[in-house]
């Protein structure tokens, strides 16, 4: 094997580390000693001030104090609270952000809301390689209201969108690839042909920076247990455009987001704002969990966060380019205009390849049919993490480690 270039060293990747502005995130986070952890754009590691403060909602909150944390706790306004530190990593004012729901029914919520805001236009337009769930709930959608699914071409969705559009709703980063698509320009295409643009920021937020306001997006969902780092099933998050908020006409009408909920009113008058989305019991524990996880944000500059993405990136892609020689496809753009915070690769045996570093301590995942997913989280990834695990897939390739029959067959979550 050649030699490896100078500036692709393992103690150049260590000095680039010491020089990163967010070098002292890491310890915020419980990180398990000599494991690589690439997979935060599916799960976020924990941070550190999560336990803690799950034991005090739990034992002291909960236990002692019972049915009055409602009050003393304010459990009542954690959507709101919740809300105001993403609208802050968001780059929005707080009181347009809500918390409270699966993304699967933010969607819902937002899509419907959306197109009652469009009477008389009659399509919903999305990608192909848009995430399931928004496929499905979109379909849903559109039995519901008889209005046509359009299905558009993520290379050019503005091609679909015309004056009988009433809701074009993409992916702002691809599941799959990783690329990343033109928010700004594509919300300004559907604003010129009439329709409103819901974004799902699920893959963005938290390692991509994105401008709402600018562009005037009108809604935006995103999950927090990914870049977040809100833990598994922890709420997600739904902005609607401050302009739209008076007239927002949500399916799932329930007490929570009445004007006066415990005034146990027969007749349903939503609550002024962004409140308006709520529906049912807000979550405590999900939403105190993800309260507290949240502060490793504080202080983060969006620039800094962005530039560390894509240095740890673009290192793992040279490193793959150099060291692998072609042996996988690295199918993620590689302008940084199109790329969002992970990189996969292509591979027949994409499967096998993830389970063989996954018994050597370097978690990715996989996704049908034949992509390995590494995510670059930048406030805890290094790039010796980065180095490390190019060197175990170099291992996992030359000894041909991912053919072992033990991964023949597939976990039921991959």
């Amino acid at each position: 094997m050649p030699a490896l270039p100078a500036h692709l060293d393992r103690d150049v990747a260590l000095a680039r580390d010491r020089a990163n502005p967010l070098r002292d995130r890491r310890d915020l986070f419980l990180l398990p000693e000599g494991t690589v952890y690439l997979d935060g754009n599916s799960l976020g590691a924990l941070p550190r001030a999560v336990p803690e403060r799950l034991q005090e909602t739990v034992t002291a909150e909960w236990g002692r104090d019972l049915i009055s944390s409602w009050n003393t706790a304010d459990w009542i306004n954690l959507p709101r609270r919740v809300g105001a530190r993403i609208g802050g990593i968001l780059g929005v004012s707080g009181e347009d952000v809500w918390v409270s729901d699966s993304t699967s029914v933010s969607l819902f919520k937002t899509m419907v809301a959306a197109c009652r805001l469009r009477p008389g236009r009659r399509a919903i337009v999305l990608e192909r390689a848009t995430f399931p769930t928004d496929g499905y709930i979109a379909a849903s959608v559109a039995r519901m209201l008889d209005l046509e699914l359009r299905w558009c071409d993520s290379a050019d969705p503005v091609a679909a969108i015309d004056e009988d559009a009433a809701l074009v709703s993409l992916t702002h980063v691809d599941f799959r690839t990783g690329e990343m698509l033109d928010l700004p320009g594509v919300t300004r295409a559907a604003h010129d042909a009439g329709a409103l643009v819901l974004w799902d920021l699920c893959h963005s937020t938290g390692a991509v920076p994105v401008d709402l306001v600018g562009p005037g997006v009108d809604f935006a969902v995103g999950c927090t247990y990914k870049y977040l780092n809100g833990g598994p099933g922890s709420p997600a998050f739904m902005y609607v455009a401050p302009r739209l908020q008076a007239d927002l006409d949500q399916p799932l009408s329930g007490w929570m987001g009445h004007a006066r909920p415990f005034d146990m009113e027969l007749g349903y008058e939503p609550v002024a704002g962004v409140g308006r989305l709520a529906s049912g019991t807000p979550p405590v524990l999900a939403l105190s969990a993800l309260e507290a996880a949240l502060g490793v944000f504080e202080g983060v500059d969006p620039a800094e966060l962005r530039a560390a993405s894509l240095s740890l990136t673009d290192y793992f892609i040279e490193l793959v380019d150099v060291r692998l020689g072609g042996a996988l496809e690295v199918v993620t753009p590689r302008e940084h205009a199109r790329r969002g915070s992970q990189v996969s690769l292509r591979h027949p045996d994409a499967y096998g390849i993830v389970q063989a570093l996954l018994a050597r301590r370097v978690v990715g995942d996989f996704r049908t049919p034949d992509v390995a997913r590494f995510g670059f989280a930048p406030l805890y990834v290094t790039h010796a993490d980065v180095y490390d695990a190019v060197d175990h897939l170099v291992a996992v390739m030359a000894e041909e480690e991912f053919r072992r029959p033990e991964y023949a067959t597939r976990n039921v979550v991959t």
